[in-house]
């Protein structure tokens, strides 16, 4: 795992991109701030590494490998966020027996910031996500999805903003469209509204309302999409002036580094997505120059 840790990094080293119209050669180390952003996405109830008789997968991901990742690297530089994009619940017994509870208490021991809401977090409805709601210490984001008509009401937020060292960083949270995926009975009266608006209203709050460094996404809408009706994370990224990093979800899709786009600014948008079942850690890193002019690059760490 350290060797592959170590490449992963050293890949990572050359995907350099700077932000907001910062340019590379002004990357000094002198007097910059680092925030480190963690990241997963749906881990789908994997509680444990996957058996050494897996086909695929053999004797990767866990909850405990993880764990042991993220204390490394939070030792390594304290100023350090955790995020998951959604589809926490189901794939494992352990759903089907805990209904959650067990995910969100792990989530919790790890010291997750937040969350956002995939479709299969639904599986036992919005009463089944409400009952493990305290049982963790992370908070759901939740922008697209209106949950005033349901149990839910007042139990997720918007968005969350976190000062690290002096930079102000503020996240939103948007959902893939329910109907089609998530049977009515169990979503119930929440409404789904249209996610670009939505990105755009929110990173408006935490650009000019909040004052905030850096704005991220945490998106279970899926990473690219044949069809351009679709919303997507890619898309996101081009619709949108002020997010500077898109987490997202939904399609499983592995990247071994963040993509990037051009967001209608003209600077540069980091997009990652780091498969599904726990497999990989993604890791963002920015770098804070005296102005507050921000790079950032990333990397997918096997677990």
């Amino acid at each position: 795992m350290e060797r592959r840790k170590f490449l992963s990094q050293t890949v990572a080293a050359s995907t350099l991109v700077g932000l907001g119209g910062l340019g590379l050669n002004s990357c000094s180390s002198i007097g910059r701030k680092h925030v480190t952003i963690l990241h997963t996405n749906d881990v789908h109830s994997h509680i444990d590494p996957f058996p050494s008789s897996d086909s695929r997968y053999p004797n990767l991901g866990g909850v405990a490998r993880r764990a042991t990742l993220v204390e490394q690297i939070r030792n390594e530089n304290p100023n350090t966020l955790l995020f998951d994009a959604g589809d926490i619940f189901q794939g494992t017994p352990y759903f089907n027996f805990y209904g959650g509870e067990l995910e969100f208490k792990l989530m919790s021991k790890l010291k997750y910031d937040a969350a956002t809401i995939g479709n299969h977090d639904f599986d036992n409805g919005v009463d089944g996500l409400l009952a493990q709601i305290p049982n963790g210490t992370f908070d759901l984001l939740s922008a697209n999805y209106d949950f005033s008509n349901t149990v839910l009401d007042s139990f997720t937020k918007p968005y969350k903003t976190y000062m690290l060292d002096g930079i102000k960083i503020g996240v939103y949270g948007l959902g893939i469209a329910l109907d089609g995926l998530v049977t009515k009975r169990l979503y119930k009266e929440t409404v789904y509204l249209e996610p670009y608006e939505i990105a755009l209203d929110m990173e408006r709050k935490l650009k000019e309302e909040e004052k905030c460094d850096l704005i991220v996404c945490l998106s279970h809408l899926g990473y690219d999409y044949e069809n351009p009706q679709r919303p997507s994370d890619i898309r996101l990224a081009q619709r949108t002036y002020h997010t500077q990093l898109i987490i997202g979800g939904h399609t499983h899709t592995f990247l071994d580094k963040p993509e990037v786009r051009t967001n209608l600014n003209g600077n540069s948008v980091l997009v990652n997505q780091v498969g599904a079942y726990g497999l990989n850690l993604g890791r963002i890193d920015f770098y804070f120059d005296s102005e507050k002019n921000v790079s950032g690059n990333g990397v997918s760490i096997s677990v």
